[in-house]
């Protein structure tokens, strides 16, 4: 430890009885990971774990087969409510030993899918009854009972996949609301593509854009106060990103790819262009990688213009090119454009760029 308290500060402490040496150890390695971690991590790796090792798999194949038996008694006994309640109070149970004594993390991901899936199954039953019919007003209690539970979940837990989960309920909620305060928004002949579109389907596609500022923001407020990302604050980030990146870039550049023309291409352009630019500054790749089809679509149609037969190939080798130089050389190109830019409002708070130095999602 360079800066701040010393290891033979932290001996001395020990020796002197101030701290015992599990106390001694754990400052140690808190100070290694805020100081040393950017460091001691390969240029462009991603501090991002799914699961530590096969025992991880193995116990979530145990729990998947138990929440899926209990799930399935439903059927055989008729309890609709009831046993979906008693479901999520087991994953609750095992998330206290599985999430915070063992740490596990796919079997963590694994217990809050399952807690989240059994709330909205117990919601749905006790709000639509043995014969009920699902009305927008009774989508909205769905998703705000379940936004609700999974903050609660998060509370609890410290789970960063909670975020991914508490997001998927704020879609379903404001699905949900533009239906109600909108009749008919959505006709039975829409496209998919209609649904991200701010001039065929405005209120639900504007309810998707306003979802993913939220979830942006949700997900910057993280990455502020973790910009050595070596905390759950920015796996927590990463989740909202997730779901943030496709709700930005598919309503605004959908929304002008279907224009058409020259103007709704080069607007897509510029929208594609300008989240690059944002994915690199804030260090979070979500952003081009969501708006990968688009440039595809975008790139393939110049190709195919100039009237070659090779436009499905020339598309894939010039953007593979580019992603692939982008990917090589993040870092770099990273440090450069914050370097170019003068000071904005937490540019300090964003991950290191300085030397060449970039964190990576």
């Amino acid at each position: 430890m360079s800066d701040g308290v010393s290891r033979d500060d932290l001996r001395a402490a020990v020796a002197s009885g101030v701290l015992d040496e599990a106390q001694a150890s754990k400052l140690m390695i808190l100070s290694d990971q805020r100081q040393g971690y950017r460091a001691n991590m390969i240029g462009d790796d991603e501090p991002f774990e799914l699961f530590k090792g096969f025992a991880e798999i193995f116990v979530t194949v145990g729990l998947g087969l138990l929440m899926s038996g209990l799930i399935g008694l439903t059927a055989i006994f008729g309890q609709v409510t009831l046993i979906p309640a008693i479901a999520m109070l087991i994953s609750v149970a095992l998330a206290f030993y599985f999430t915070k004594k063992r740490r596990m993390s796919l079997p963590s991901i694994a217990l809050c899918i399952a807690f989240a899936s059994t709330l909205g199954l117990a919601v749905v039953a006790a709000i639509i009854g043995d014969y009920g019919q699902f009305s927008p007003l009774k989508t909205v209690i769905l998703g705000l009972v379940g936004m609700v539970g999974m903050l609660a979940y998060y509370r609890v837990f410290r789970l960063p996949f909670a975020m991914f989960t508490l997001g998927v309920f704020g879609i379903i909620t404001i699905i949900g609301g533009v239906e109600f305060l909108f009749p008919g928004n959505a006709p039975a002949n829409a496209n998919l593509t209609d649904y991200f579109d701010l001039r065929r389907q405005p209120h639900l596609a504007l309810g998707t854009l306003v979802f993913g500022v939220c979830a942006f923001f949700g997900a910057l407020w993280f990455d502020l106060q973790d910009p050595h990302r070596v905390s759950r604050k920015s796996a927590s980030a990463f989740w909202l990103h997730i779901l943030a990146a496709p709700a930005l870039v598919n309503t605004l550049v959908m929304s002008n790819y279907q224009m058409g023309g020259s103007v709704g291409t080069a607007l897509a352009v510029l929208v594609l262009a300008l989240f690059t630019l944002l994915a690199i500054i804030i260090d979070r790749r979500s952003f081009l990688t969501a708006g990968l089809i688009y440039m595809g679509l975008l790139l393939g149609s110049a190709i195919d213009e100039a009237g070659t037969q090779w436009a499905p190939i020339l598309t894939m080798l010039v953007l593979g090119l580019f992603v692939t130089s982008l990917g090589a050389f993040w870092t770099q190109t990273r440090a450069w454009l914050l370097g170019a830019l003068p000071d904005f409002p937490g540019k300090h708070r964003l991950p290191p760029f300085e030397d060449g130095l970039a964190v990576s999602e």
